[in-house]
């Protein structure tokens, strides 16, 4: 069976196929490939901002509106902003206290995207692609404020 382009995209190479917890699959597969990208705050950003505008498109041409659980790009886009007050960190350096953090922007990210918060709700009761890929960005956003402020603190 041939997967279309977008369907690949969509699902972040397969990752939303798997048969239990796509979307904590894509995630965490999002923060294993995001890892790659914590040395540098532009590739970082350049990322985000590809993965959000490809993940946009791919979502448009394979949703039909609906919100199939098989569709985990918008999780990484929104890992990945999760992920971004950690750019500092050096791939070639990772402790495990930084490990924690990782691990710390995962759970917010997860918690916010699950429970649907505020602006998340918004764009989840949405049935477009802006509404599938906006909830997880900004679940993604909300994650990056709180790890930031933790951070912070700490």
């Amino acid at each position: 069976m041939a997967v279309s382009p977008a369907r690949l995209i969509a699902s972040f190479g397969g990752c939303g196929f798997a048969p239990r917890a796509p979307g904590t699959v894509g995630s965490f597969a999002a923060m294993v490939v995001g890892v790659l990208l914590l040395g540098q705050w532009t590739w970082m950003a350049l990322a985000i901002i590809a993965c959000t505008l490809i993940g946009y498109r791919a979502t448009a041409l394979v949703s039909n509106g609906e919100d199939h659980g098989w569709i985990v790009i918008d999780e990484v886009a929104g890992m990945w902003l999760a992920m971004f007050p950690l750019v500092p960190l050096p791939v070639s350096a990772l402790r495990w206290v930084d490990v924690l953090w990782l691990l710390l922007a995962f759970a917010l990210f997860r918690l916010f995207d699950i429970t649907k918060p505020g602006p998340v709700g918004w764009f989840d009761r949405r049935h477009d692609a802006l509404g599938i890929m906006g909830d997880d960005v900004v679940a993604g956003i909300m994650a990056a404020i709180i790890l930031t402020g933790i951070r912070y603190l700490a």
